[in-house]
């Protein structure tokens, strides 16, 4: 699959001079990047629109206090 992405020229530059180093291609470190960033951005998404839903009153949530006693976390 190809795609396009325009990034800024400092981050250009940078990946250029990466893969110069390495003998690496741009699309080498450009893949890898996203394979190693994706699951951070996802989890960050998902965890916004978690709360989003609990703010929303659209998942269930228990009280805190329940939940120290469900646990026997006091004292």
């Amino acid at each position: 699959m190809s795609t396009s992405v325009r990034i800024p020229e400092e981050l250009e530059r940078r990946i250029e001079a990466l893969a110069a180093r390495t003998r690496r291609s741009k699309s080498f470190y450009l893949r890898e990047a996203i394979e190693r960033g994706l699951p951070q951005v996802e989890w960050e998404y998902d965890l916004a629109q978690r709360a989003a839903d609990v703010r929303a009153g659209r998942v269930a949530t228990e009280p805190l206090d329940e939940v120290v006693r469900e646990l026997d976390l006091g004292d």
